[in-house]
């Protein structure tokens, strides 16, 4: 009787959950989160520039929150300007872009240098929590619902599994399949031009994912790659590997959550615990996680801080477990080979072979010395992956004292990574 009118709440509220607009994840009932001020008003248009909140729909019914600045503070005049896509990493959103001085954020100083700026963010993050049929806020009720169930009537994992995702059912494979593209093909509709990209971090391993599929390539006019993700054996902060060990497995029923929530109550119960690890010292938090940074204000810090972390899916963290475990980009593994086999055709995920990226393909790369994410030797691997590209269209920029954060918070950024990432646009025609 408890299970039939547990299922009933279940349903009642699967069928009440429903989008009440822009920044609102709200009930039938009426009750709703209060309005979400956006990137554009909080962090571009304070500063004089023009900016336009936009959003896109991948295929899989995800909506994505983009910020467009078409033009630098000083307006545009007539002259078309190419479009450069900015993508951030695993964890954080576009927020993070723009969290110096003006002249020091590199969306700010692109667009002053005459390019015509979008500015993305990812599913799952606070701006693109919104799906045209599944709720976020729905998938949370259902797991404050359950819990105190699931051990009483031991549901099976796939079921449970089923029950618990709803839309944090996904990992990077679906932002390499759908976010990506989606937002490409939108720039493109609305410019008429091939797009350049920036990505940080995981913003570089879905976009060699995406190349290394074919996708993109068509819109696209060049990319640059900083602190890139590809392979993550190296990977050296004692927190990272310790984590990477936990999420080694499927642990979607770890927390009873599929939502990765690094504010909320579990996950940061599950993040004091792997403080206690020996050698994690989590005093420093970001630190423990980035590497030594060599370049960060304390203040851009403290807004950092106040900004992010941003929820992800729990399947996206178990997924870039794996690639630590394994060594090698491949597509997520469900693991048991009859699942893959139902996913994929075959009983191990395909691999992403980045050998396959276009030779004439003009790629920046720019990774730190200091970086215990993106690590040296991890990189050397990807170098290696790409050696049989055109020699000309591949510049590499290493900075000895750099790691994970400086280059999208570094004070001497624009100097020193940014100024170089402009030039490499302008030498694209």
């Amino acid at each position: 009787m408890a299970l039939r009118v547990l299922a009933t709440m279940i349903m009642v509220i699967a069928h009440q959950a429903h989008g009440s607009g822009r920044g609102s994840m709200g009930l039938a009932s009426g009750i709703t989160d209060p309005p979400i001020a956006g990137i554009c008003s909080t962090s571009v248009s304070v500063h004089g520039y023009r900016c336009h909140e936009i959003d896109v729909e991948t295929q899989d019914g995800f909506i994505l929150s983009m910020q467009r600045i078409p033009e630098g503070r000083d307006g545009g005049g007539d002259t078309e300007r190419p479009p450069v896509l900015i993508q951030h990493g695993v964890l954080v959103d576009g927020m993070t872009w723009l969290l110096n001085p003006p002249e020091q954020n590199l969306p700010l100083i692109l667009a002053d240098r005459g390019f015509d700026v979008w500015i993305a963010n990812t599913r799952g993050t606070r701006y693109s929590c919104r799906h045209t049929s599944l709720q976020p806020i729905m998938n949370r009720c259902l797991n404050l619902l359950l819990q105190p169930h699931l051990d009483q009537y031991k549901w099976p994992d796939v079921l449970l599994a089923a029950v618990l995702r709803g839309f944090w059912n996904w990992s990077w494979d679906e932002m390499v399949v759908f976010d990506l593209p989606a937002i490409f093909d939108y720039v493109y509709s609305q410019t008429g031009q091939k797009a350049h990209y920036v990505g940080h971090s995981l913003g570089t391993l879905i976009a060699l994912a995406s190349f290394s599929e074919g996708l993109l390539v068509d819109k696209l006019k060049s990319a640059v790659l900083l602190s890139p993700i590809a392979y993550l054996s190296h990977m050296n902060t004692a927190l990272g590997v310790a984590a990477a060990k936990v999420f080694a497995g499927e642990i979607t029923t770890l927390f009873g959550l599929a939502e990765f929530n690094p504010k909320g109550e579990p996950v940061a119960k599950f993040l004091k615990a792997l403080c206690d690890y020996p050698g994690v010292d989590c005093y420093d938090l970001l630190t423990s996680i980035t590497g030594q940074n060599c370049c960060l204000n304390a203040s851009t810090v403290d807004l950092f801080l106040k900004n992010e972390p941003q929820s992800t899916s729990t399947k996206n963290m178990v997924h870039l477990a794996q690639t630590v475990r394994d060594g090698v980009l491949a597509k997520y593994n469900y693991g048991n080979p009859y699942f893959n086999v139902m996913h994929y055709g075959e009983a191990k995920p395909p691999i992403y072979n980045l050998s396959n990226i276009p030779h004439n393909l003009p790629i920046f790369i720019s990774y730190g010395g200091k970086d215990a994410l993106s690590d040296v030797r991890d990189v050397e691997l990807l170098l290696d992956s790409l050696k049989l590209h055109d020699v000309d269209k591949l510049t590499i920029q290493y900075i000895k004292d750099y790691a994970h954060a400086d280059f999208i918070m570094g004070v001497n950024a624009k100097d020193i990574v940014y100024n170089q990432v402009v030039s490499f646009f302008n030498h694209q025609h």
